[in-house]
């Protein structure tokens, strides 16, 4: 394992350390109650169901059985469930909450929601939009993968300055393009007229995850550029869907032939050009930031 890996192994520790202080994790009973966190959640599983059933309990939140069944124990000497035999199936036991437990819950529930008001009352607005997006970012890494779906929309503010930025992190990562390259995106950004030009920008989850964009080339020619899908969203049809659509709007718009300038290594976005119906038109060898390329002209007519 490399030192760079090393690092980031501690980081996250760091990370876990930092926050099961800050949510009392460490504490012998959450929320000032006499239940752990685990319990806890054994609470609010079967506060959000009319009843389930001991194993699906048990794998919903992946706890060894004889732990679970300890859980159940207590919870029951407490007056908090109640357990019965399931007429289906005599060998399953179902759980629920009794009065009791379902009071019980609301009142911790509304503890804990006390509890982040108050952490959420010390920081700005600002900052608090700052630790729920970090949140959703985490979610989305860690959480098991799973179909997503996208939007499609028209570029708001913000979106050009976010089509440069991505375009110079992720080419100069793997590509090795440097900082003029992100100057060029920026450029033909700066250029970009919404009275005359159209734009398409793919969200996943309510966060940007690809582009393309529409422009003039002369009369009779249009111009895709900046085409771009995220790593965390490929996969998932975007860029089809972004080629498609600028291809629509140039022969909406009357345009007799659309056309694009590329490089070879684009394997993927070059996939997306034949599926299209583009086929090159011509190429040279170029460089970027020192790394020999090779430039590319593709077009189709409309």
């Amino acid at each position: 394992m490399n030192s760079l890996t090393e690092s980031r192994v501690s980081d996250v520790r760091a990370f876990n350390r930092f926050y099961t202080k800050v949510i009392g994790v460490l504490q012998s009973g959450m929320l000032d109650s006499p239940y752990s966190l685990t319990e806890l959640r054994v609470l609010f599983e079967l506060a959000h169901a009319d009843r389930l059933e001991s194993g699906e309990l048990r794998r919903l939140l992946e706890l060894d059985a004889g732990y679970l069944s300890r859980i159940l124990a207590r919870f029951e000497g407490d007056g908090l469930i109640a357990r019965e035999r399931s007429a289906a199936d005599a060998r399953k036991q179902l759980v629920r909450l009794t009065e009791a437990g379902a009071a019980t819950f609301r009142e911790l529930d509304e503890r804990s929601a006390e509890e982040i008001r108050t952490l959420l009352a010390g920081l700005t607005e600002e900052e608090q939009g700052r630790l729920t997006s970090s949140m959703a970012v985490i979610r989305d890494l860690l959480a098991p993968p799973s179909p997503r779906s996208y939007v499609i929309r028209p570029p708001r503010t913000g979106d050009l300055g976010w089509v440069a930025y991505r375009h110079g992190v992720l080419y100069a990562r793997e590509y090795g393009w440097g900082t003029e390259f992100e100057q060029l995106v920026a450029g033909i950004c700066s250029r970009f007229d919404p009275a005359r030009d159209a734009g398409w920008i793919a969200e996943v989850g309510g966060e940007r995850a690809g582009c393309v964009f529409f422009m003039r080339k002369d009369e009779t020619t249009a111009q895709l550029r900046m085409l771009l899908v995220e790593p965390s969203a490929r996969g998932l049809g975007i860029g089809a869907r972004l080629v498609e659509e600028c291809v629509r709007h140039a022969r909406a718009e009357g345009f007799e032939r659309i056309m694009l300038w590329t490089r070879d290594c684009l394997v993927s976005a070059r996939k997306l050009y034949q599926a299209a119906g583009f086929s090159l038109e011509s190429e040279e060898k170029g460089m970027e930031n020192g790394v020999p390329v090779v430039e590319q002209i593709w077009s189709r007519a409309l």
